[in-house]
């Protein structure tokens, strides 16, 4: 899938950080995208952003800055159903099909409590959010891949590292990303035969809002606080597109992006 095909994207959680980079990579290449997120004036943000960075690349004889895609904002809480509902309805009603869903919408929850003080609100919040909302997402995507002509799609699941390793009091978290690797590969078997391909990809320190601290200092395993190392989120943008690119018969099932330097591999 590439641009020139009037490729149809729903990006969740577009209202910041790497779903706003996504998004913007998107829209720059020739997507069309619908923004979903809780708050419409940062969605709005996004939209403008990309339209600034495309008029910016044409500026500067940069190909690809030209061709803008058509953008959609949709306020959306992943977590409840008619919402989700809504955002799917709208994107079908504004475009005609999906052809890619970036299932990012996510929280990482109260950051350095421990397990035994973790409020039950504050878990089932995370939960909603980090799985249930892409799992609700998953589902109306892949009922508009199943069902449109021509059938398929793509769906990109935003796992973490700790998909992999967890960070110390990051119960909620951990479990969530760890359920999102599950979901990824049960999706990606159940879409075969209606041409939906499922990957997952995994990110460590891209610099967002959500990763500002890891420059300050992040409690390691050991029980010190260290800064980390991080990465341009644009860095992962462009994975993403790659992955969002390929034609429906290839898959990126799993990819890892992380700040090169970052204590992950013999994190412990």
């Amino acid at each position: 899938m590439n641009a020139k095909d009037n490729a149809i994207a729903v990006v969740t959680g577009a209202g910041s950080g790497i779903g706003r980079a996504v998004a913007v990579e998107l829209l720059r290449s020739g997507w069309s995208v619908a923004l979903a997120g809780r708050r419409e004036e940062t969605l709005q943000e996004t939209a403008a952003l990309a339209l600034e960075r495309a008029t910016a690349g044409t500026a500067e004889g940069d190909a690809s800055g030209s061709a803008v895609g058509a953008c959609l904002t949709v306020r959306t809480d992943v977590s409840r159903p008619e919402d989700v509902s809504a955002l799917f309805a709208a994107t079908v009603e504004r475009f005609g099909r999906v052809d890619l869903l970036f299932n990012n919408a996510g929280t990482f929850g109260p950051g350095g409590v421990p397990v035994e003080e973790l409020p039950y609100e504050a878990w089932r919040h995370v939960v909603d959010t980090n799985l249930n909302g892409a799992f609700l997402c998953a589902q109306a995507a892949y009922r508009q891949m199943k069902e449109q002509d021509p059938q398929g799609g793509r769906i990109i699941n935003n796992g973490s590292i700790s998909a992999h390793t967890p960070r110390p009091m990051s119960v909620a978290y951990t479990a969530t990303k760890h359920a999102l690797t599950g979901l990824t590969k049960s999706l990606s078997l159940d879409g075969r035969p209606y041409g939906i391909a499922v990957g997952q990809i995994d990110i460590g320190n891209a610099a967002t809002d959500m990763t500002s601290r890891m420059q300050t200092g992040a409690l390691q395993a050991n029980g010190e606080v260290a800064p980390e190392p991080v990465m341009d989120v644009a860095d992962v943008a462009r994975t993403v597109r790659h992955m969002a690119e390929l034609p429906l018969e290839a898959n990126v099932q799993f990819a890892t992006v992380l700040a090169t330097a970052m204590p992950y591999v013999g994190r412990g």
